[in-house]
């Protein structure tokens, strides 16, 4: 077997110590890298006569140097290999891109202190909660918060602008301080109650709050003890949902699955005994390698990327054992310099959760799958995209459309898993604003489809809103008001165009948190969002043609004064339509019956003055 690389030379001077090799092609570009307890016993395998796979043969093909670092131990050489593989993201290894930044919740500095969702470099003084898996799990989180601690979740702008309480206040979820209806008092017990709960102290927040209720009653003060008793009690139900074991350790939990060339690594990120959030990750893989390879070039990859701002746990389970394992484990603590694990054998609720994270990885190979060009994939690739830890089961996209302020129509279309469902589609005819708002006329459609809203009701999972950030702040404030009572409200999103109005360019940003989430333009997530965004156009439109037809056929003549249904019949059936009696002389006016010398010469004057 020939070789462009002269390998007998080279075999001849590397060592039997542990270290890493780079395989270079003729561009002098890095495709491997490698690592081994001895290199030469390594390096040398790969230049045999029958080479195990066809991975190993297209490597060996295209080699064209190789450069070696040796290292003091197995360890170090794991290390190293990790960090280069960061650096050249070689052709043959398996790439985990795993270089988003992970989100926090922010609890800032400031005297009456803010709680809000927080991604990328720390400058902000405060104390940061996290990481959360996803941005999913910290709306979710804020959503909750919200509920039991009323503290202020506002931008500091906002704040410091106000005169009187917000619709916030309104809705018992902050307490006011910018307008100085809490004592600093008070609202710094909630901030440390607030505190010890993101910290997964729960039952010493319920003690707290229990000894505060018990005070306030035996000071007859029934008003905030009664405060204190629904805050207790609405903790009490959100920590027995949380609860998951009685085992209160730290562990990721990884399920895997490989099939066709797609790996899917499913972790359940558990913290404190609950459920922390989940996520699901799929490296790079190059065809025919082995799942030994893609187990361990993750488990290094993921853990050892201090790039990436990550609580590690001391355990790991994990649904597959692989070569090696016990080499990253220790590799990974000597790192860390701290203790951990990893295990494939468990049993009772670790067991449980094994599996639910493995059912998670097989159901999303087996989707990638089969539905690469479907519906339903661009649907998986937007939950992913906004990092949602439920499905997108209904989404609803608004727009507004009008012709210089004339005859305002909002339209609503829905989506489901199926695509569009054109049943639900709904039109909200705009009446009683200024012509050519479009706040108002968001507002009042906005207002009208979630007004009495209930669980029962049709509860889209993401409200899109086609237009720029004060029509987004707008729908949330009503949504905030009108979904206040429901378990989860719609999660907006603002769909803006992008420079020049130009298609493929648009950007889109979370209600609330207004942060702007980036997704590629040829994504099928992306072109599933300008399909329902288009589709919405095209419904306004439509609608709105139609009123406007309708109305320059009837209002020019229904805003004279005398001019009655009878007499409009009558204009419009003798003359020919709306254009004819624009048209008509004083003279031909007169002659359609019950039309006067003077409301002819009105009817003319108006119409021609129009």
């Amino acid at each position: 077997m020939s070789h462009g690389f002269q390998s007998k030379p080279f075999l001849s001077t590397v060592t039997s110590s542990p270290g890493v090799y780079r395989m270079y092609d003729k561009l002098d570009k890095v495709i491997y890298v490698g690592k081994a307890k001895d290199l030469k016993k390594r390096l040398t395998s790969y230049f045999r006569a029958n080479l195990p796979n066809v991975k190993t043969q297209a490597l060996v093909a295209n080699i064209d140097h190789i450069d070696v670092t040796v290292t003091h131990s197995e360890t170090d050489a794991l290390i190293l290999e990790n960090d280069y593989i960061k650096q050249y993201m070689p052709k043959y290894n398996v790439l985990l891109r795993d270089d988003k930044s992970y989100p926090y919740i922010l609890l800032s500095g400031h005297k009456h202190p803010r709680l809000a969702y927080h991604r990328g470099a720390k400058r902000e003084k405060g104390h940061y909660f996290g990481p959360y898996p996803n941005g999913g799990a910290v709306r979710e989180s804020l959503n909750l918060m919200q509920k039991l601690f009323p503290i202020r979740q506002c931008d500091d702008l906002y704040y410091k602008s106000r005169s009187w309480p917000c619709l916030q206040y309104q809705l018992s979820r902050c307490s006011a301080p910018c307008v100085g209806i809490v004592s600093d008092d008070d609202y710094q017990e909630q901030v440390k109650l607030a505190t010890l709960f993101l910290r997964g102290k729960d039952q010493q927040v319920i003690s707290t709050l229990v000894d505060k209720m018990e005070h306030a009653a035996i000071n007859m003060a029934y008003e905030q003890a009664a405060q204190y008793r629904d805050q207790i009690s609405a903790l009490r139900k959100v920590s027995e949902q949380q609860e998951v074991s009685n085992n209160k350790g730290d562990m990721d939990v990884i399920g895997v699955h490989y099939a066709s060339g797609v790996v899917c690594f499913h972790l359940l990120f558990i913290r404190e005994g609950k459920i922390f959030g989940s996520r699901s990750y799929y490296p790079s893989v190059p065809a025919e390698t082995e799942l030994d390879e893609v187990l361990s070039s993750f488990l290094g990859q993921f853990y050892l990327n201090e790039d990436v701002q990550r609580t590690v746990p001391k355990e790991v389970i994990l649904s597959h054992d692989f070569e090696g394992m016990e080499l990253i484990a220790a590799s990974i603590e000597q790192a860390l310099q701290k203790k951990f694990s990893i295990k494939t054998q468990v049993r009772g609720e670790r067991a449980n959760f094994l599996r639910l994270a493995i059912t998670n990885a097989s159901n999303a190979v087996a989707t990638r799958l089969s539905h690469k060009n479907t519906i339903e994939q661009r649907f998986s690739l937007l939950e992913e995209a906004l990092e949602l830890s439920t499905p997108i089961n209904r989404m609803e996209c608004f727009d507004i459309s009008h012709t210089m302020g004339e005859s305002t129509v909002a339209s609503c279309v829905v989506f489901n898993r199926d695509g569009p469902h054109k049943a639900d589609y709904r039109r909200y005819n705009i009446n009683g604003i200024t012509g050519g708002d479009d706040y108002a006329a968001m507002e009042q459609a906005i207002g009208r489809r979630f007004d009495r809203i209930d669980e029962t009701g049709k509860v889209p999972d993401i409200l899109f809103i086609d237009g720029g950030l004060g029509q987004l702040r707008i729908a949330q404030n009503i949504v905030d008001e009108k979904c206040a009572h429901l378990a989860k409200p719609p999660l907006l999103v603002g769909v803006t165009k992008g420079e020049g109005r130009k298609a493929g360019l648009e950007t889109f940003v979370l209600g609330g948190s207004e942060e702007i989430i980036q997704i590629a333009s040829d994504s099928p997530a992306f072109h599933l969002v300008l399909h329902i965004r288009d589709e919405s156009h095209r419904f306004a439109i439509t609608g709105h043609r139609n009123k406007r037809q309708k109305t320059r056929n009837t209002s020019t003549l229904e805003s004279i004064a005398g001019v009655g249904p009878k007499r409009r019949k009558a204009l419009l059936q003798h003359l020919g339509g709306l254009q004819e009696v624009k048209s008509a002389s004083v003279a031909e006016l007169t002659k359609v019956p019950g039309i006067s010398l003077e409301m002819a010469q009105t009817i003319h004057d108006t119409l021609r003055g129009g």
